[in-house]
Parts: structure tokens; C-alpha cells; sequence
């Protein structure tokens, strides 16, 4: 399966706090091939720069890329595709996210309960 999985998700991956059984097994799966977008880094750099976050992001990227998180860019077909999407939910990052997971054929892992609308791509954990 290939697995996208959102900012949130990430930040608790990095930050070693407990993810759900199935969550966890689902990224440790080596049958997986897991990503992280740089539409989510991007978003945690922006709320780190606002003091939102604590976080470093070029250490963030370090730990998900010694995890064996793959790296997905962003592309002018990812964008386009945000367009596409009904209007269910209003954050742009997570609605790049959905975009990026029906562009690529790969299911959203996500925590955001109203990202399940946009279909069966998208993997809600608990």
C-alpha cells in the first residue's frame, strides 16, 4: 500500500508520542512504501516561524528521512488538482494533502475525522 500521511501524524511520529496500534503498523509495515509530503513541512516551517510549533524543520526532515519516510514534492498537478475537490474542508495544506493522494493513487492517513469525506482514499485514525 502506498500511504501519505499528514502533518499531524507526522509531528507525533517525530515527537515519539504514542500513534494507535493500527497507525503505527500501518507506517512500520515494510510492505508500505510511506510518504511525507513537502507540502507538510512546509507548513510546520511556517507555523514554527510564528511560534506555533516548536519545532526545527531541517531536523524534522532528518528524522523522517532515517525513518524511511520517501519525500513526495509538490507539482503544478497536485495544485491543479486542489481545484477538483469539493469543499468539505477549508485547511489549503490538508487539502493539498487530499490532492496530492488521488494524484499519486495513495491512501491519506490522517487523523482529521472530516478529511473522510473526500472518500476511500483517505485512511481516518483513530
Amino acid at each position: 500500500m502506498r500511504l501519505l500521511v499528514d502533518t499531524h501524524l507526522l509531528v507525533w511520529w517525530v515527537a515519539g508520542r504514542r500513534l494507535s496500534r493500527e497507525t503505527a503498523a500501518l507506517i512500520a509495515d515494510p510492505a508500505n512504501e510511506v510518504f511525507a509530503s513537502a507540502a507538510s513541512i512546509w507548513e510546520l516551517t511556517i507555523k514554527a516561524g510564528l511560534g506555533r510549533i516548536d519545532v526545527d524543520p531541517g531536523a524534522f526532515v532528518q528524522k523522517l528521512e532515517s525513518g524511511g519516510f520517501t519525500a513526495l514534492p509538490v507539482t503544478s498537478r497536485h495544485a491543479v488538482a486542489v481545484a477538483e475537490l469539493p469543499d468539505i474542508h477549508r485547511d489549503p495544506f490538508d487539502r493539498l494533502l487530499v490532492a496530492q493522494s488521488r494524484v499519486e493513487q495513495m491512501s491519506l492517513l490522517t487523523h482529521d475525522k472530516a478529511l473522510s469525506g473526500y472518500g476511500a482514499l483517505v485512511v481516518h485514525s483513530a
